[in-house]
């Protein structure tokens, strides 16, 4: 790695192997997960010398704490580079500007949005529980044909966000919400071919609630966290409500264990 090379003359053999070799990348902001004690005292060496392997990387920060509270929103210092923590990231032809750290947003999702917006049939009415600042709306709007896709968001920054990237994008068949999913979704007078529900922790407890705004021969794309140990047990229990499941991993969270979508189909 070109990292590990270019460093391998300011830190000894040992550090060298403890510099983690992969970060996130949101539009031009760079975030470790971890930076391994053995070099933490490097950290401003290391993200220096990615800023200057890539440079349209302008700021380099770090997790300092666990996704907490409702909102799932991270913890993040700034170890080098200027001083903010907003940014626009661009992906599947979107432009989706965010605060990383006011905001809950995985760039590792790109494919599987692509993946559910291929699968938007024309004309289809679709609904995104647990939208944030939009990458679903935006992504499906773009790339597929929906005659109208209606998102709900509890965090406020967020959902202000979603807002701006409705325009930036010149999305027109879109409405936000604000609101508690709880309080929000039974306030919707209409049914949906397609229901989104991207919150893995949270989003089996909304099931009951979202089949009832599911059109009778419609689809839930329904994300939560698996070990591989359960996938085949998780199908047998879903096609006892369902006619069709299909599991599908995109990402993996922790050691053996992937955030995974089910496609339920009545």
């Amino acid at each position: 790695m070109k990292l590990k090379s270019m460093l391998e003359s300011k830190v000894t053999k040992k550090e060298l192997s403890s510099i983690p070799s992969s970060f996130d990348l949101i539009g031009d902001i760079a975030i470790f997960n971890d930076i391994p004690k053995e070099v933490k005292k490097h950290e401003k060496l290391i993200a220096q010398t990615i800023m200057q392997i890539n440079p349209h990387i302008k700021v380099v920060m770090k997790k300092v704490g666990k996704f907490s509270g409702k909102l799932r929103t991270p913890k993040l210092a700034i170890i080098a580079g200027e001083k903010r923590k907003e940014t626009v990231h661009k992906e599947n032809g979107c432009t989706l500007k965010l605060n990383v750290e006011t905001c809950y947003f995985s760039p590792r999702l790109s494919s599987e949005r692509l993946r559910i917006a291929h699968l938007v049939k024309k004309g289809e009415n679709v609904l995104v529980l647990f939208s944030g600042v939009a990458p679903y709306p935006c992504v499906l709007a773009k790339n597929a044909s929906p005659k109208e896709i209606q998102a709900i968001e509890l965090n406020k920054a967020a959902h202000n966000y979603a807002e701006e990237n409705m325009q930036r994008n010149k999305l027109r068949n879109v409405i936000l919400y604000q609101g508690n999913v709880k309080n929000v979704l039974p306030k919707l007078n209409k049914k949906f071919d397609r229901i989104i529900m991207p919150l893995p922790k949270e989003s089996p407890t909304y099931l009951d609630s979202a089949v009832k705004k599911l059109k009778p021969k419609g689809t839930i794309h329904l994300y939560l966290f698996a070990h591989e140990d359960q996938y085949a047990f998780l199908i047998k229990e879903y096609k006892k409500k369902f006619k069709s499941v299909k599991l599908t991993p995109c990402g993996v969270y922790a050691p053996k264990i992937s955030r995974v979508c089910l496609d339920l189909k009545n």
